[in-house]
């Protein structure tokens, strides 16, 4: 086995070690958020104990064993996949939530729309017109989040801090076509233009590759 099949071969032994355990739970958003934590944690353990210089083996053994006994958070969970009462507040507050974001995060980025025109029509000098679009950068961010973060019918919500970083990204990556604009009619340099947008670009870019590659199935 190659050194770079190791560290694949390592996360599907983590999921399945986890999946294993809560094996004949009910499923629920609260399992599938808690079995997403759990596989995180294990493996930021593995990688923190192979620094020290053990192999792939033995720092997942020596992982699990610093977890602990998890036996009551699996019948917690049992418990909880037996209360559909639970399942259905749990999933009802959450829903709520998003539909919040939604709307608020639908909500602003029409008046950031909506005061851009009006500013244009007013013949208002270009940075107050392009600065209103803050707001539309601002509800891009808060739509990602709350979108993800809902549960359908065949998925399940994404983890929220997870959630976070996607609206992050997108924030970034909006934030840096914002300021590309408004350095370009600020200085009337178009290389200023050029670096205010490669600054928040690229890491917006890289963050939401990384989220893609490394993201988990939701589906139920």
């Amino acid at each position: 086995m190659s050194k770079n099949d190791q560290p694949i071969n390592t996360n599907k032994k983590v999921t399945a070690y986890i999946d294993n355990l809560f094996s004949g739970v009910g499923a629920s958003q609260q399992l599938f958020d808690l079995k997403e934590e759990l596989v995180t944690n294990l493996k930021e353990k593995i990688i923190d104990i192979k620094s020290r210089g053990l192999d792939d083996e033995q720092a997942f053994k020596e992982a699990v064993i610093s977890m602990g006994d998890l036996g009551g958070l699996v019948d917690d969970m049992r418990r909880i996949g037996q209360d559909t009462a639970k399942q259905r507040v749990y999933s009802s507050m959450t829903a709520r939530i998003s539909n919040a974001g939604i709307v608020a995060g639908v909500l602003l980025i029409l008046f950031g729309m909506f005061t851009v025109t009006m500013l244009y029509f007013m013949k208002m000098e270009a940075e107050p017109v392009i600065g209103s679009s803050i707001f539309i950068v601002a509800g891009g961010a808060m739509l990602t989040y709350s979108i993800l973060v809902r549960e359908t019918r065949n998925k399940y919500g994404m983890n929220k801090i997870r959630a976070a970083l996607y609206a992050l990204s997108v924030g970034l990556i909006l934030f840096s076509i914002f300021t590309a604009f408004v350095s370009r009619f600020a200085t009337g340099e178009i290389f200023i233009a050029i670096g205010s947008l490669m600054v928040f670009s690229l890491p917006g870019i890289g963050l939401f590759l990384l989220l893609i590659l490394t993201g988990t199935d939701r589906r139920k």
